[in-house]
């Protein structure tokens, strides 16, 4: 062991995936300090590859419920977006192979920026289907959020190029055509919803993102919309833009003013 320099080791643990058991041994009987660095941040990630891959079995419960039933083609359903004083609600759906494998999924709010835009990228080369839905502010304001939302989720099923035969939705319960159970916080409990929540979040920031350079005064970069501090400041100070929701307060007591 003492021919390999820590570098080298570090190189070694870095490229493989996995490390011989005898290897391993070597590492603790080593004495020197960065040695023994390395194998503790080797077992830590272990560890939470360990965790990931038995959150993601647990998340995987329904669709192998439903698939047992003999169902193939298992949407999930999300959205993103209820909550913003600004910009549209959006929402996805999303149905996956069977194998379909990727630990670290989970609901988008707790995942890094990073993570979302990895992982979008992953289920848009690797999803059987994707459907994405849309309604804008002024529909909202007419019909209220929550038909947003449901009318939203609809758009995404009708989007989807491959006919689902289930649904798994994030919280609503909509009238369709196809059966379907909802689940409370679904994002966090099934990955087909899971996956949804991912395209819908990433979709919707990346809009608000050229909304804010249409209106950089906003920071809706920075915000997506919600009622942040400096949100409500911008629009004590230069008023409201195209994009804001007029039903919603504190915008509809600035509109009646």
């Amino acid at each position: 062991m003492g021919k390999l320099s820590i570098r080298e080791i570090e190189e070694k643990i870095i490229a493989e995936d996995r490390l011989d058991d005898s290897f391993i041994e070597l590492l603790a009987k080593d004495e020197r300090k960065g040695v023994q660095q390395l194998l503790k941040k080797w077992h830590r990630r272990k560890e939470e590859e360990k965790k990931a891959h038995e959150k993601y079995v647990l998340m995987t419960n329904y669709e192998k419920k439903y698939r047992n039933l003999g169902f193939q083609h298992i949407a999930g359903i999300d959205e993103v977006g209820r909550g913003p004083l600004a910009g549209p609600v959006v929402t996805a759906a999303v149905i996956l192979p069977a194998d379909f494998y990727l630990p670290g999924l989970d609901d988008s709010k707790k995942l890094s920026e990073q993570k979302r835009d990895e992982y979008f990228e992953i289920l848009q080369s690797s999803a059987i289907a994707i459907g994405v839905g849309m309604i804008d502010v002024d529909e909202i304001d007419r019909i209220n959020i929550y038909e947003a939302t449901k009318k939203a989720m609809k758009s995404a099923i009708i989007h989807l190029n491959v006919q689902p035969d289930f649904l798994l939705i994030d919280a609503v319960k909509l009238n369709t055509p196809y059966p379907s159970e909802v689940i409370i916080k679904g994002d966090g409990k099934s990955i087909s919803i899971a996956a949804a929540s991912i395209i819908a979040k990433v979709t919707r920031d990346r809009l608000m993102s050229d909304i804010g350079k249409e209106y950089p005064e906003y920071g809706f970069a920075k915000h997506m919309g919600y009622g942040t501090k400096e949100h409500l400041a911008a629009i004590q100070q230069f008023g409201i833009t195209p994009y804001h929701r007029k039903s919603f307060s504190p915008i509809k007591e600035y509109v009646e003013k």
